[in-house]
């Protein structure tokens, strides 16, 4: 019965959908199109989804994990009630590009309005287009975000937008089409860098080292520089193509966490040209080099040779009961990557250990248009002692034997918890502690102030 309930109810919105768009012009219907594209290309649908499996397109609801706190997506559909039915415009223009709200709050970073900002007008035209009559309206309201002081007081972005806000500029000079493309697809709609760079005291970008790499929730957005050890320099061009599309690159590495859900609710959608002008622009980005790589990790084999721990004997043992059965015992993968093999693969060989435990705790979920490719999450089912365990061994089995680092319980709690928290929160309880103080003194003083001129004229 309910099933039926929801199959008329999609019927009567598509209904309603298909009814708009034949009121429209042949420009909107054409912009209409293009702005469904542009939806994909932007990322839109990767964050502002549901949090259940086959919820609604753009009905908001999605936690997005922050250093912060989780932050919500909201509805974006054209719902007058809970979504953006009743906005103009250039309300929708002013959130994309100056991260307001219609009724004058500030948006959180976690919408890359700054990226955004670099929009064309047809384009934010076109998307307001599809937005508007494009997508079926959803009576569902999102949960509201509730994050800790001072982070809940919205006022203070005002101060972060006057650093931060500003359009992308590129990386490297651009000059060729095929270029300046690649420079609006990688910066502008699909905010790579929000990812991949690190952030600074206050989490804005670090300017100087955009694209070399950053942690996010745990997980850590891989160096995509031109360096051929540290970076993207020693991938072939179809190789970094075909991770885009498939979220896989036989011999070099699978996308999982972040860049898995990218590949499924966005790169997979583009066409062959964007792509190409993607990887184009990628090529662009200058060198930076981790003096820690010794070589790039899709490189190392692991080594059957090496000798195991006492921690990497007892992975050895999850292992063969969890995960030799889709990986193989050698590692070497099944089912044409589906599996993919552990062995030059840049999550088992990385120097940073941190998504090959983010991928055991979590476990990861890939769309790549040919088929889903599912890895389960062990994180309630093992715990942080044996998580490690079976860390270290895939490490020395697979990745960089014996010069891996061993990973500890602790480190895989601190993961368990989103990773290490930037420098901003770390301190917070001592600058909050810092003004405490520094209140109670000035107030002693002007108290101390006040009895002696009272003494004095006594």
């Amino acid at each position: 019965m309910r099933r039926k309930a929801k199959l008329l109810t999609c019927l009567l919105l598509l209904a309603v959908t298909l009814s708009v768009r034949a009121e429209l012009s042949r420009e909107d219907k054409q912009a209409l199109i293009h702005g469904e594209y542009l939806a994909k290309a932007a990322d839109c649908a990767g964050c502002h989804r549901g949090s259940e499996p086959g919820a609604a397109p753009y009905s908001g609801g999605l936690a997005i994990a922050t250093p912060m706190g989780a932050i919500f997506s909201t509805n974006i559909t054209p719902s007058i009630r809970y979504g953006i039915g009743a906005w103009s415009e250039a309300e929708f223009r002013q959130a994309l590009t100056e991260g307001r709200r219609r009724d004058g709050a500030l948006l959180w970073p976690a919408m890359p309005y700054s990226a955004y900002s670099g929009m064309s007008e047809s384009d934010l035209h076109a998307l307001w287009i599809y937005f508007r009559y494009g997508v079926a309206p959803i009576e569902h309201s999102a949960p509201e975000t509730r994050l800790d002081f001072p982070f809940n007081w919205r006022g203070v972005m005002w101060i972060w937008n006057q650093r931060y806000l500003k359009v992308p500029v590129p990386i490297a000079p651009v000059v060729t089409p095929e270029q300046k493309r690649g420079y609006y697809l990688v910066e502008v709609l699909g905010h790579c860098s929000a990812c991949h760079s690190p952030r600074d005291a206050l989490q804005g970008e670090v300017s100087d080292h955009r694209f070399s790499g950053a942690s996010v929730a745990g997980w850590h957005a891989p160096n995509i520089t031109a360096d051929p050890i540290s970076g993207i320099g020693d991938w072939r061009d179809d190789e970094l193509m075909n991770y885009l599309r498939h979220g896989h690159a036989p011999g070099k590495g699978s996308a999982s966490g972040g860049m898995a859900e990218a590949v499924s609710y966005s790169l997979r959608w583009l066409n062959d040209d964007d792509l190409r002008a993607m990887v184009s622009y990628l090529r662009l980005i200058p060198a930076q080099h981790d003096a820690r790589d010794r070589q790039a990790a899709w490189r190392y084999a692991g080594n059957a040779d090496a000798p195991l721990s006492a921690s990497s004997r007892a992975g050895e043992t999850l292992w063969r009961s969890a995960c030799a059965i889709c990986h193989r015992d050698d590692g070497a993968g099944s089912m044409e990557g589906r599996f993919p093999t552990l062995r030059h693969n840049t999550t088992s060989g990385a120097n940073r250990p941190d998504n090959l435990v983010m991928t055991i705790l979590e476990g990861t979920r890939r769309q790549n248009g040919q088929a889903e490719s599912v890895m389960p999450a062990f994180g309630h089912k093992l715990n942080d002692q044996q998580i490690a365990d079976l860390t270290n061994y895939v490490r020395t089995r697979f990745g960089q034997g014996d010069q891996a680092q061993p990973v500890s319980a602790a480190f895989v709690a601190q993961q368990r918890e989103g990773g290490e928290k930037p420098l901003l929160l770390r301190a917070l309880p001592w600058l909050t502690g810092g003004i405490v103080v520094l209140v109670i003194l000035i107030t002693g003083g002007w108290l101390w102030r006040r009895t002696q001129r009272a003494r004095d004229h006594q």
